[in-house]
């Protein structure tokens, strides 16, 4: 088994939620997420949303979680890691146009 590890990032993030960096999870491939940090870029608090996505199924990581201006929210990292499987991907939201800049860190094993 091979490990890839992989940087995704998505800029601009608003009102629609947006996959990181177009990443889906191929057939036959398992993804481990290391990290996920979404930073506010706007001047006023923003809040939040990210969730697992596969298909019409959604999970939320975090709902509508307060970033203050200037500020970032770590939603995976340090000892906590998640698991995508085949067709899983990461999307992220705010509730505020433009307001979030996303980073999200992938080993990937096939």
């Amino acid at each position: 088994m091979a490990n890839t590890f992989y940087r995704k990032t998505l800029a601009n993030v608003g009102i629609i939620a947006n996959t990181v960096g177009s990443y889906t999870v191929g057939g036959g491939i398992t993804s481990v997420v290391l990290g996920l940090s979404v930073a506010n870029t706007s001047g006023s608090t923003v809040y939040a949303s990210a969730f697992v996505a596969n298909g019409s199924s959604l999970t939320y990581l975090v709902k509508s979680a307060p970033i203050s201006a200037g500020g970032t929210l770590v939603i995976i990292g340090g000892d906590q890691k998640v698991v995508l499987q085949t067709n899983d991907n990461v999307k992220v939201v705010s509730d505020t146009v433009n307001s979030l800049d996303c980073v999200m860190s992938i080993m990937e094993i096939s």
